[in-house]
């Protein structure tokens, strides 16, 4: 069966409407570690995921707005690249995580929670979070001292997205 639409015979959608607007591609999404094993209480694993998170954000797939490496558990804010997918941007930090520390466990849970990021007060609330929770959680003092945090590698942050501003 050939499907006509504007697009023309055979055409289901248009490839450059795939992904919907930068303005409704911001989000704060939580993984958890496989059994919520203590996986980046381990300093070795938790430098691991700066340089995954490091990684694809230099190469342009997404922009990192916040994140944090708690010992079983990430929660990263960010705005995939406008031709990659929300899946597909956590597939690269899981994925990218998983396959660079060669584990024959699992390691990760298989799902992810997300949020979409819709407004200014949303955006500044999920960084907040983000960042206070070693303090909430008794492993610093203050969001800055933690080692695993954007609060404390400020230089490998991207801004707020100007839609937000």
């Amino acid at each position: 069966m050939t499907c006509v639409t504007a697009l023309g015979a055979g055409t289901l959608y248009d490839p450059d409407m795939f992904y919907a607007p930068q303005e409704v591609r911001t989000y704060f999404v939580s993984a958890v570690t496989a059994n919520r094993r203590r996986l980046f209480q381990v300093a070795t694993n938790a430098n691991l995921m700066l340089e995954v998170l490091g990684h694809y954000r230099s190469q342009g797939r997404f922009e990192l707005h916040a994140f944090v490496i708690m010992p079983d558990h990430i929660h990263v804010l960010f705005t995939p690249a406008h031709d990659v997918s929300l899946e597909k941007t956590v597939q690269f930090i899981k994925g990218g995580f998983s396959f660079r520390l060669k584990s024959k466990r699992d390691v990760w849970e298989r799902s992810f929670n997300e949020v979409q990021v819709l407004e200014r007060a949303k955006f500044e609330g999920c960084k907040r979070y983000i960042e206070e929770n070693p303090v909430k959680a008794g492993l610093s003092s203050t969001a800055e001292e933690y080692l695993y945090s954007s609060a404390h590698w400020k230089d490998g942050i991207d801004a707020m997205p100007l839609h937000f501003c």
